[in-house]
Parts: structure tokens; C-alpha cells; sequence
């Protein structure tokens, strides 16, 4: 498609400060990305061109008001596009307050961070929200405000320039899917304004919310039943996914896109260089279902994605969209939105398989759902997680579940049970988080430690930590980890006791900092020592391993002993063979599958040794044992 003429005047109405080099470059990338937008919007909107102009005229606006150090930050990453798939990437992720204080504090901790290995580091919702409860700060008051009580938009300026000295990558969330009843366009909407009343989904009765709710999950069955609330001052039923206090956005409607795209810049004109776009998979609204999922949601990212790439090419989007597997790669990019939308995604499935097979001590459900999996796009990227600041929630699929002969419900409980601490034999530690009677579904709260058995059973717990984070860290992608599981905190004991907590005990697993023992990260005779060097050794092999580049396909052997994970991982580099034992007793593994592979002279990074045979040519795995096995060195 030829860019159409109307798109750069659009552009040159804003760009007449600007230098004529950058104006130049500015129109290169309209050529490039302008068909990206256009075909996006053409899914979306009856008058595609009008709101394309619209959009090329926030970027422009945006790049001209873009310092130079970010124009700096475009070239570097325009020259690395797979910055982001570096073996060297490896991420943390906190709550500003409960990490530092406020975001000046988070610089007076770097040294932790380096310490660890850390280039990614995700800052969890930051921007203002509603005064009280408000959904651990995804209920957003105001997109253009940082919290009060954090600092203001020019620490945050600050931050992520020392940040991007020290080689960091600043995360941000950004709340696509609704906003804070407090919200400005919200107000406007109950004032009686009607342009900002459809910026949102009002009904003046029920008709249509239960035509829709017939098919609608509920999100949080205990305290936000249903997706609509009445509100007097609206005079209609407005649509709220997850809480009455949080009204869904009507993106059919395009000022929404054009409000979202000028935030979306001006979030990257402060340094954020990854935006974690929250609650994406809920943006599309379609009767007779779920309404997640939808097509349209791949082509409003796609839409915003374009946009940020004309004015800040640094900016990348990461998509949170905990789906079941069947849908989760569509969010790295599939078919025609293949390299257009999200450069992440968070490996819900990897996560979940990870927990089931340290429960059951058995590979053979995540052998197969994992080998199920469509390839991801070669430009994109994932990020592993053993857990996250949310609850576990058992995404294991019916389907898969029923083709090695287990069921699917049955073994959600199971795992429910055995993480709770309620199944015989287990050496977990968690709490039961929304529990619903009607669909059976429980799931997880709980620090890795507690869920893992550290405090119970030391030596087996500490096994469990270290094979768990490898399997993250091994898989290809972003390894993130969550804050204080790199000490090994158990469960906060007193997470009720803060004034809003009290009725949700995922803040058990959202401890503060513990720095009196974070001084003991380098004591290897500690829990904390134990579990920091083992996760910061991780950090380094995998650094230095250019098999762990996130584009070199993996392979999931689906024919091992049942206690073993294989994935084979192939690079030109040459190729690595990942082995675990997620069973507390040495498991075999015949040495002719790493031939077969490609390894002569195997040799296991992690643990710096040569992988032997018996006579009987079997290599025997010892208990919980986590080898990345390359080619030896000569």
C-alpha cells in the first residue's frame, strides 16, 4: 500500500521545529509502519483514514517533543531489534513501595539488582489510582500522574535515565481495558457529557447486560460479582469487568484509541521503554461470548504498536493476557498480525506446567501441552515466570489434559489442594484465593518459598527453588523474578493487617523487602545466600549461552522417563540440550539422545561438568536436577 499523501502533511503540521534530519527520518517511518496502521484500523473503525491521520498527528506531536537521549535510545535499538531476546536479559519485578519506599529509593538499590543480573526491571503500577481500594493500583484516577505518595513524573524521568546508565530497561503497566470510576473521562461521562459517556459501555437497563452475562465469566465471583453496575449519577448499567469501581473502555470508539495512543507516547517520553499492557485480553466486546480473546483485540495492539514505533521505536509492549494455552501465542503474533503486535508476552502455560510437575513428579501433561504449543514468531519474545504478584490460577487445558488420560477438573483440584497444603504429602504452604463453589475453581496465593516447601523441608525446598528458576531461565525468553522470592521470603504473616488487604491475600505473597536480609545475599551458609547465588548463577550462564537467544526454537522431547523434562534448543551456535528431574530421586537419561542432538562432548554449564554414561550408555540425573548440556569448550 502507497502511504498516503494526507498521513505526512499530517505529520508536517507538528514537525516544524524539528531539525530537518529528524523530519526526514520521522517520514521514513511512516512509510514503513503507516500500511501497519492502516489495515489495523480498517478492522476496527468505519473511517479508517480519519483516525490514522489522527494518530500520525499524536506521534508527531510526541517525536518532536522527545528528548534527545530517547532519539539516541530509537537509533541503538532500531540497530538491535532483538534486544529484547538477548540471553542477557533477565528481569525483576516489585512493588515501588514495598521494594524502596518511593522511586528515588529504587535507585539507592541498584547494587541488588547488578548483583543479580538484572537489565529488566518491572516497576508495578505506578500511575495514580483512586484514593482506597483500588485493585493494587490498576484502578488509574490518572494516566498522567505518578502516585503521590512514589514521588512525581519527574523522579520517574530521573529513574529511568539512572536506570538506562545501568544497562536497565524501565517496565511500566499501563491499564488498557478500563479506568477508575474517579477518572476524569468517567466524571465527565456521570456529568452528563455525552461525547465521554461513549467512551464506556452504558445500558439504561438490563436488556443487553444479560444478554451479554449469559456468557461472561466472572473474574472475581467473591467480591465483584457479575460485569455491570448500576450508577445513579450515569442513570445506566456500565460495564465493569473486574470491579464497580472500574469502568470498561468502549474501544469501537475511536477517540478511546486516539486518547490511549497520546498516553501511550507520552509514558515512553519519560523512559519507559516496556509497557505491560494490562488486562488486554477483555478490550473487545462481542455478544454470545466470552468476550476475551476477540480478533479485534490483536488488531488494536497492532494499531498502537505502529504508532509507537513512528515516534519511539525504543518502546516495546508487552501483552498480559492470561489466557488458556490454546490462545496464548495469538498475543506474540499470528497469521496477518504475524511481527505487529506485542514484542512479549507472559508464558502462563510454562508457569502453570512448572507448578504441575513438581506437584505430581510426572513431565507427561507438560510434555504434551508444551510440545502443543504453535512455534512463536521469531521476532517476538516470551517471558517466563515461576510466579507473579497475582495468584496461580490452574490454566491446565481439558484437552490436553484427556490425552494422557487425566482429568482436566480433577487434576485443577488436585493441584489446588497440594498447593493449599491439604493433599497428603505435600511440603507447600499457600492460600486458597477465590474460591468458586459453582465452577470448583481455587486458586494460589503464596511466595515461591511457601509454595515450594523451603521453611519445611530445607535441602528438598531449596532443590525445588533452584530447578524450578532454571526451567524459567532455560526456556528462551525473559526470565522474570518476582521480588524477595530471590531471598527466599516465606508468606508475610501479617498481609491482613494493612487497612484494604484484609480481604485479599495475594498480599501474602507481596512482602516488603526484608533488607536486613537481602545483606545476606552473598552469605552461602544462609536461606537468602542459598537462594540468591543460585538464581544470580543462573543470570550468568545464561548470558553467556547463545542457545538462550529467545529466537532459536525449542523442542520438547515428548518420548523421556516420565520424571524428566528435555528440551532441546536449536541455535547456530550449536545446539543445548536442557535436562530436568522434577522428582526427588535420580531418574535416567540415555547419553545417545545428546548425540543424537548434536553434542559430541557433552558438557552441563550450570554445573560445570562433563555428562557421562554408564556402561548401559544411560546418564543418571540426580534429584531435582536442572543441567543446560552444550558442546564442551575446547
Amino acid at each position: 500500500m502507497e502511504t498516503p499523501d494526507h498521513l505526512h502533511a499530517a505529520a508536517a503540521l507538528h514537525l516544524a521545529g524539528v531539525g530537518e534530519e529528524r523530519r526526514e527520518a520521522f517520514a521514513l517511518r511512516v512509510d514503513r509502519w503507516a500500511d501497519d496502521l492502516r489495515v489495523a484500523l480498517a478492522e476496527l473503525y468505519a473511517e479508517p483514514e480519519d483516525v490514522a491521520r489522527g494518530l500520525v498527528e499524536v506521534a508527531a506531536r510526541a517525536y518532536a517533543a522527545r528528548p534527545a537521549a530517547l532519539h539516541r535510545l530509537d537509533q541503538r535499538r532500531l540497530l538491535s531489534p532483538d534486544w529484547l531476546q538477548q540471553p542477557s536479559m533477565f528481569g525483576y519485578a516489585c512493588y515501588t513501595e514495598r521494594f524502596a519506599g518511593d522511586l528515588a529509593g529504587i535507585g539507592t538499590h541498584l547494587d541488588h539488582l547488578a548483583d543479580l543480573g538484572v537489565t529488566y526491571l518491572h516497576l508495578m503500577p505506578l500511575l495514580q489510582p483512586r484514593e482506597g481500594d483500588n485493585d493494587g493500583g490498576y484502578a488509574v484516577a490518572d494516566y498522567r500522574s505518578v502516585r503521590a505518595d512514589l514521588g512525581t513524573t519527574d523522579d520517574l524521568r530521573d529513574l529511568a535515565a539512572t536506570l538506562r546508565e545501568r544497562g536497565i530497561s524501565l517496565v511500566v503497566d499501563l491499564v488498557l481495558n478500563h479506568v477508575a470510576r474517579e477518572h476524569e473521562w468517567a466524571a465527565k461521562a456521570r456529568a452528563g457529557d455525552p461525547a465521554y459517556r461513549s467512551y464506556f459501555h452504558v445500558h439504561p437497563d438490563r436488556t443487553v447486560p444479560d444478554a451479554f452475562e449469559a456468557t461472561l465469566p466472572e473474574v472475581f465471583p467473591d467480591f465483584a460479582p457479575g460485569s455491570f453496575t448500576w450508577d445513579d449519577e450515569l442513570r445506566g448499567w456500565v460495564w465493569t469487568t473486574f470491579n464497580e469501581w472500574q469502568w470498561d473502555l468502549d474501544w469501537s470508539n475511536p477517540a478511546v484509541m486516539l486518547e490511549l495512543a497520546d498516553i501511550v507516547l507520552t509514558l515512553a517520553n519519560l523512559g519507559v521503554e516496556v509497557l505491560r499492557l494490562d488486562a488486554v485480553a477483555f478490550l473487545w466486546k462481542r455478544l454470545g461470548t466470552s468476550c476475551q480473546n476477540q480478533p479485534e483485540v490483536h488488531a488494536i495492539v497492532q494499531a498502537l504498536r505502529s504508532v509507537a514505533r513512528l515516534a519511539a521505536p525504543a518502546l516495546a509492549f508487552k501483552a498480559e493476557a492470561i489466557v488458556g494455552p490454546r490462545d496464548l501465542v495469538q498475543y506474540l503474533g499470528l497469521g496477518r498480525h504475524a511481527g505487529r503486535i506485542s514484542d512479549l508476552a507472559y508464558h502462563n502455560s510454562l508457569m502453570v506446567q512448572v507448578w504441575s510437575m513438581l506437584a505430581t513428579g510426572s513431565t507427561v501433561l507438560a510434555r504434551h501441552a508444551l510440545a502443543a504449543l504453535p512455534p512463536t514468531p521469531s521476532t517476538a519474545t516470551w517471558i517466563t515466570y515461576l510466579r507473579c504478584h497475582d495468584d496461580i490460577g490452574w490454566a491446565v487445558d481439558d484437552g490436553d489434559a484427556a490425552d494422557v488420560g487425566l482429568d482436566g477438573p480433577a487434576h485443577r483440584r488436585f493441584l489446588a489442594d497440594w498447593y493449599a497444603g491439604e493433599f497428603p504429602g505435600s511440603w507447600a504452604d499457600g492460600l486458597v484465593f477465590q474460591h468458586n463453589p459453582e465452577t470448583g475453581d481455587r486458586r494460589i496465593s503464596g511466595t515461591a518459598a511457601s509454595l515450594l516447601g523451603v521453611a519445611g523441608d530445607p535441602d528438598g525446598g531449596l532443590a525445588r527453588m533452584f530447578l524450578a528458576h532454571a526451567v524459567i531461565a532455560g526456556w528462551g525468553g525473559v526470565p522474570v523474578v518476582w521480588s524477595g522470592d530471590e531471598l527466599g521470603l516465606p508468606n508475610d504473616p501479617d498481609w491482613a493487617a494493612e487497612p484494604g488487604h484484609e480481604d485479599d491475600n495475594r498480599w501474602a505473597h507481596r512482602p516488603r523487602l526484608d533488607w536486613a536480609r537481602a545483606e545476606q545475599r552473598h552469605d552461602r551458609h544462609t536461606v537468602a545466600g542459598k537462594v540468591f547465588g543460585g538464581i544470580a548463577h543462573l543470570s550468568r550462564v545464561r548470558a553467556a549461552l547463545p542457545q538462550l537467544h529467545a529466537s532459536a526454537p525449542t523442542r520438547v522431547l515428548t518420548d523421556t522417563d516420565e520424571g524428566v523434562l528435555a528440551v532441546v534448543r536449536s541455535h547456530a551456535s550449536g545446539p543445548m540440550v536442557c535436562l530436568y528431574n522434577v522428582t526427588p530421586t535420580p531418574r535416567p537419561f540415555p547419553i545417545h539422545r545428546l548425540h543424537e542432538a548434536g553434542l559430541g562432548t557433552p558438557y552441563d554449564a550450570l554445573g560445570g561438568h562433563r555428562v557421562t554414561a554408564g556402561a548401559d550408555g544411560v546418564v543418571w540425573l540426580p534429584a531435582y536436577a536442572a543441567w543446560w548440556v552444550v558442546e564442551e569448550a575446547t
